[in-house]
């Protein structure tokens, strides 16, 4: 064999050798959204493609939105757990009673914007909730903007929600409801659509960034929403990596992890949500939907109304040896604190 071809043969040996040793890690990621909704699109694919360069391409992040890999949405927290997968966002609320802790977020006219309400969320659990989501690696935890009601007829007045139908998204959320007069439906977000066109429920509860994907604005033509600072709700995220899957990578790429990880990365979520809220209003409003924003004194009725599910949530708290009046003072002393930055 001549030289020349053993050198262009070493080379390409070479070659195979540096390609198949530069990706040491492929990572699954699953969620239950379509790829275009705001997190998918504008949170989990750049976190994806920052951490696959970064490591400079030896992490790959393969994505598998709308639960391509089987399951419910509320079995995705487990399948990191388990190792079914690697990676996962979840709605923390979609396994009522698992993670109480949390619930302290959830209380109504608490939250201010997605971007202040995750970084308080994420401070405030990596100091309360470690030993909830122990089985796992938290990448972040964050919250979405204002939550508000969208209705198949217009909800002007409190008395308006008696005996709607309406979709929560947890346990709390669906409690709250009912202090408002209506009927909480609890359901994962994938199967809104669904609801509002077979009238199986009148109204949801979703903030506005999700509403595009959904087709929201097209199903109901009625949105309502609140004066002043506080939203109506929020929901809490987590996205979680399997421990295993962290544990036996190379130290150096757990490093790039660990730098995407954490406040910044939280805050990242809570603002592309924010982002993604100004997107759904204005599909909105450009379909000539009724945008209906209560006054301070309409407001403070819906208050007054969803203010007892406070105290009971704290008793409740009580009874299971969490301080739960605690939690919600601190809950909303971080929410003031990152929302005056």
């Amino acid at each position: 064999m001549k030289l020349s071809t053993l050198l262009t043969a070493a080379a390409a040996f070479g070659a195979m050798t540096v390609t198949s040793f530069a990706q040491e890690v492929t990572l699954k990621l699953h969620q239950m959204l379509p790829p275009q909704a705001t997190i998918p699109a504008k949170a989990l694919t750049p976190w994806a493609e920052k951490v696959m360069a970064d490591s400079g391409g030896r992490i790959k992040v393969e994505l598998y939105p709308a639960m391509q890999l089987g399951g419910k949405p509320p079995e995705l927290y487990d399948q990191a757990k388990d190792g079914v997968v690697d990676l996962i966002w979840t709605v923390i609320g979609y396994t009522p009673g698992r993670f109480p802790t949390t619930e302290a977020f959830e209380m109504p006219f608490n939250m201010t914007t997605g971007e202040a309400t995750s970084k308080a969320f994420h401070e405030f659990c990596e100091k309360n909730c470690a030993k909830e989501f122990a089985d796992v690696k938290v990448i972040a935890w964050h919250a979405h903007g204002p939550g508000l009601i969208h209705s198949k007829n217009p909800i002007n007045k409190l008395e308006d929600m008696k005996g709607l139908k309406i979709r929560g998204g947890s346990r709390v959320i669906n409690q709250m409801l009912e202090k408002l007069g209506a009927t909480p439906v609890g359901m994962p977000v994938p199967a809104v659509p669904e609801s509002l066109s077979k009238g199986v429920i009148d109204a949801t509860t979703i903030p506005w960034e999700v509403t595009p994907s959904l087709k929201v604005a097209e199903l109901v033509k009625n949105h309502t929403g609140f004066s002043g600072k506080y939203g109506l709700y929020t929901q809490t995220f987590v996205f979680a990596m399997n421990k295993a899957s962290y544990d036996k990578m190379p130290d150096d790429l757990k490093k790039i992890i660990d730098a995407n990880s954490g406040i910044e990365t939280a805050a990242m979520m809570g603002r592309v949500m924010d982002e993604g809220d100004k997107i759904g209003l204005a599909i909105a409003q450009k379909a000539g939907n009724n945008i209906i924003t209560l006054d301070e004194a309409e407001t403070q009725r819906w208050k007054d109304a969803a203010a007892p599910l406070v105290e009971a949530w704290e008793a409740e708290m009580a009874g299971k040896g969490i301080d739960g009046k605690a939690l919600v003072a601190e809950a909303r002393a971080l929410i003031d604190k990152y929302s005056a930055q």
